[in-house]
């Protein structure tokens, strides 16, 4: 090859690479499930060896109550004198810089969105505790003192998940368990096993004049807890075919709810 063909080679290469430039993941911190995986599919899998015992797959059990309860002021976090909801946290040392870049990108939708701020703990009495235990669950709301949030190194450090169990310690229930859930979805008893019936019993659920979400982060997918593969657990009414279970961000009812809830009415870029 002659040396006027390599060079016109040489630069035919280097428009196409002008044109067409390496990109870069727009925010590397956003990482989504995999596949086709419906957020409670994938919580299920996560937390089924857990050594904790946990309600409708990803709450841990009250320790100091026979049941999940928080419709009242003492389970939500408190507002500092900015009129913003502080919800102080603490990182496991486990956890890398980029892990917790994740976890941090997760917790932006909130502070850019809502009067809810994660901030680091300094010596506040009520915390969260994200720990990378064995699985990916939370309490209901605000416990007191220390409150573990796990978010387990493999299978769950995913933008979805870390903002399904922040809304748990909010004080969020999942959707399927809302009082007037019966004229949305249809619960399948038929393919759930009597040992997890109660993962579907209605809560006495705060529903903020709210129509039911079946996109919430906070939905369960339609074959969770099935005891026959493929067949559905929760079924949407009228239309069966609206899909439940998403797993990729906070849909517009959650922030509307979480903004309810915490009377946020403040404009969203007041720093703390």
């Amino acid at each position: 090859m002659d040396t006027r063909a390599s060079f016109s080679i040489l630069l035919l290469l280097f428009g196409i690479s002008l044109a067409n430039p390496v990109r870069k993941p727009e925010n590397p911190e956003f990482v989504a499930i995999p596949g086709n995986v419906d957020i409670t599919t994938k919580l299920l899998e996560t937390n089924k060896e857990s050594s904790e015992r946990l309600i409708q797959g990803d709450l841990i059990f009250p320790k100091t109550k026979n049941a999940l309860y928080c419709l009242n002021n003492n389970c939500f976090w408190k507002k500092n004198i900015k009129n913003l909801v502080e919800v102080p946290y603490i990182v496991s040392k486990n956890y890398t810089t980029a892990e917790i870049s994740i976890i941090k990108n997760a917790m932006s939708a909130f502070h850019n969105k809502t009067c809810i701020r994660f901030v680091p703990r300094v010596n506040q009495t009520d915390y969260i505790s994200i720990e990378n235990k064995d699985g990916c669950y939370s309490y209901l709301g605000r416990i007191g003192g220390q409150q573990v949030l796990s978010l387990k190194k493999v299978g769950c450090l995913y933008h979805g998940i870390i903002q399904h169990e922040l809304n748990h310690a909010l004080g969020f229930y999942h959707e399927h368990t809302r009082s007037d859930r019966d004229k949305y979805v249809k619960i399948n008893w038929q393919y759930i096993p009597t040992n997890v019936a109660h993962n579907f019993q209605k809560q006495n659920t705060n529903n903020q004049n709210t129509t039911y979400d079946y996109g919430s982060i906070m939905h369960y997918g339609n074959t969770a807890f099935s005891n026959v593969t493929g067949k559905y657990t929760i079924t949407p009414i009228p239309n069966a075919t609206v899909p439940i279970g998403q797993r990729q961000n906070m849909s517009n009812l959650d922030i509307v709810r979480i903004k309810k809830l915490y009377g946020c009415s403040i404009s969203f870029n007041v720093k703390v």
